[in-house]
């Protein structure tokens, strides 16, 4: 693994993202972003807090933190970064049947970055959902479909944790208002 590319610990919150390999789209079709959804919760959800995500058509990104061992008591633990490579590799299968496509989808080693202080993490949530809007795929981020944003403000059940994220905002009311006064944002890193 690159000297640039920090391992996943457990007990620790990350930036996940990647994107398609030389750039070429990950969602191809319409439900390939339901079925990425799918392939996401069923190979993470047991190890894995979901707090946001962003399905762009050549690349995604997630924030969340990778449970404690101590947590994962009854589950046969494997390397913390073999249940997103898993998932990487489920996906790409999927995608290369659907669309008769052949070789790597994704680049590789994918992007993780540790989330190390609060101020941090709800700046990360605001650029993921900010992220539609920045690369000009819609106007206003809220119109974008393929995010966490309007799961985290409705009510309907949800796997992603939709009360941490509101307590780490203060409330449902300062999540929606701070999306809406912050400006779109810069890259919080040099390189995406």
């Amino acid at each position: 693994m690159p000297s640039d590319i920090p391992p996943i610990t457990f007990g620790t919150f990350f930036h996940i993202y990647n994107r398609g390999n030389n750039g070429e789209n990950i969602f191809v079709q319409e439900r390939n972003y339901a079925y990425f959804m799918e392939l996401w919760w069923k190979h993470t959800y047991q190890v894995f807090e979901t707090w946001a995500f962003c399905l762009l058509r050549n690349h995604f990104h997630v924030a969340g933190f990778f449970k404690n061992k101590e947590d994962l008591e009854g589950l046969k633990i494997k390397e913390p970064s073999q249940y997103f490579s898993n998932f990487f590799n489920a996906y790409s299968r999927g995608l290369n049947i659907a669309t008769q496509r052949t070789g790597a989808l994704f680049e590789r080693p994918f992007k993780r970055i540790p989330v190390d202080s609060e101020a941090y993490l709800m700046r990360l949530i605001i650029y993921i959902h900010q992220n539609p809007q920045k690369h000009k795929f819609e106007d206003d981020f809220r119109d974008w479909n393929y995010s966490s944003y309007h799961e985290l403000t409705g009510n309907t059940p949800t796997r992603l944790q939709r009360d941490k994220v509101m307590q780490l905002f203060g409330s449902h009311e300062d999540f929606v208002r701070i999306h809406q006064e912050v400006q779109p944002l810069e890259d919080i890193y040099d390189e995406e």
